[in-house]
Order: C-alpha cells, then structure tokens, then sequence
C-alpha cells in the first residue's frame, strides 16, 4: 500500500508531470511555467523541442533527454537524482506526458522509491477534442495509436465493435484512411466518426460523419497535421452468449458424452479447452474413484 501526501516535507525530491501545449502557447499554464523555473532538471522527450517552449518563456532550467530509446539508461539515472533531493519535470513533446509518450516507466518507479509524484493539470489533445466533437462526452475509453498492420487492427477492431461509449484514437495523416477502411468493415458504413486536426492551430479542423461519408472525404483529401479520432459508442451492442456449464467437472463431462453423443476422451478434450485448464486435471478428477 503506497499513499502520497503531495506537498508535506520529503527527503527526497519530487517528480512533476508538467503538460505542455498541443499546438497554441497560450495554453501553457502559470503553475506549469513556475515549475519549469523552479526544478532542478527538466527530463524532456525532445529537448530540441522543448528548448523553444522554454526559450519562448524565458525559462533557463538545464534539460536531459528522456525519450522511448534510452528509457532503461535514464530512469535510474533521474530516480538517485530524485532519492538525492533534486526535483525534475518531466515533459513530452505537446500534451500529457505519458499518454502516447514517455513517462509511465518513470512514474512506476518513482513510486517504488517512494518519491512523490505530483501531476500538473494541462492541455490534452484526446479529451480537448472530445468535448468539440458531438459525441456523448461520457462514458468514454482512451485506446490510443491503434497497431499497424491491417490483420492486427481489424482484430482490434472486432474487439472494440460492442463498446457503447465513445472511443479516443490518435493517427498519423498518412494512416488515417486505411484506419477508417478497417472501421468501416468492422464497425459498419453508419458509425458516426469525428475527425479532429490540428487542435487548437490556425488551421483546426473537425469533419464529422459516418464512416462512408468522412471515408469518401479521405479519399478526395490530403490530411496533414496532428490528428486525433473519436468514434461513437454501438447503440445496438450484440451480447455474446456466454455458455452455461455445471460447476461440477465429472457432471460436465458427463454432460457432453450424454448430449453430444462423443467418447470421453473427446469430452474431456473440450472440457479443457472450455474452462482453460489442463486436459491431464480433467481426465484425472473424471476417472478418479
């Protein structure tokens, strides 16, 4: 059990969760750029990037690199830092930081350090479109970047297509239109689907339709900048039907030699593969005196 008393004394020093903007300066918070001042390191996904967020407000904090790649190499590097007294922010490149970016890793292992972790309130791309977009704000699931290949996304789609509340994605430009392709032949043509570019930029943007319709939009557009999707929740979930056994597992076989007419050797087998356990525990508990 680990509770965290935020802003009592601690010997160590505390990790910050700073949010940074999205696309607009003007969405960084006082708090945020008062703690960028104040802590001793900043832990940055791209300090290139980060150096003009800073420059622009006039902040002169020294940066490290924390980024996907050298993960493993920082983080016992910033946790002694931590354990020492030095207080870090930890910022990605626009938004939250470990929503699609670096940071849980960090997070984790700060608290098994017992050093405090304190999140800043900020700009987040997913919930700021959401919000816009038209559909039902809650309840709503976060999914993320969806996989790649077309294979792996329409499974993932096959298990996305019952959830009733509204779902969150971010995409890349050149991905989207196949990502609404394996939508639509998963979740069907009339699925409404916002599409949100460029929050909070001079060139915002929401297209919002059915599949078929911002579909055929992708098809005669050229989509570039950062994009996040929401897509509204099944109104109409098919329930899968859950499969009722006894709880007995002598009965349950017996049950299929009787009704499916099969050998036990067979039943065994299926009763197995339906409750997930060895076939060897089966066989021994059905035969056993």
């Amino acid at each position: 059990m680990n509770i965290q008393k935020s802003y009592r004394e601690h010997s160590s020093g505390t990790l910050y969760l700073v949010p940074t903007p999205i696309g607009n300066l003007g969405d960084m918070t006082y708090r945020a750029v008062d703690t960028l001042k104040e802590v001793d390191v900043i832990a940055s996904e791209d300090t290139r990037n980060t150096r003009k967020l800073l420059n622009h407000f006039d902040i002169t904090t020294p940066q490290i690199s924390f980024h996907e790649h050298n993960t493993q190499e920082r983080i016992p590097q910033l946790v002694d830092r931590l354990l020492a007294g030095e207080s870090i922010a930890q910022v990605s490149d626009a938004g939250m930081p470990s929503i699609s970016d670096p940071g849980h890793e960090l997070v984790v292992a700060s608290i098994e350090s017992g050093i405090p972790v304190v999140p800043l309130p900020g700009a987040n791309a997913g919930l700021t479109a959401l919000i816009a977009s038209g559909l039902s704000p809650q309840p709503f699931t976060f999914i993320g970047f969806l996989k790649r290949k077309k294979k792996d996304q329409v499974a993932q789609w096959e298990l996305l297509k019952n959830k009733t509340e509204t779902l969150i994605f971010y995409e890349s430009p050149h991905r989207l239109r196949d990502m609404i392709k394996n939508l639509e032949s998963v979740l069907g043509s009339e699925r409404q689907v916002v599409i949100c570019r460029e929050l909070t930029k001079r060139y915002e943007e929401f297209i919002r339709g059915n599949a078929a319709e911002v579909l055929e939009w992708l098809q005669e557009t050229e989509v570039k900048g950062e994009i996040c999707v929401m897509v509204a929740g099944n109104s109409h979930p098919i329930e899968e039907a859950t499969t009722i056994f006894p709880s007995d597992m002598k009965e349950h076989v017996q049950l299929l030699i009787d009704e499916e007419e099969i050998s036990s050797k067979e039943a065994i087998k299926k009763v197995a593969k339906i409750r997930q356990i060895k076939k060897q525990e089966v066989y021994q508990l059905f035969h056993e005196l």
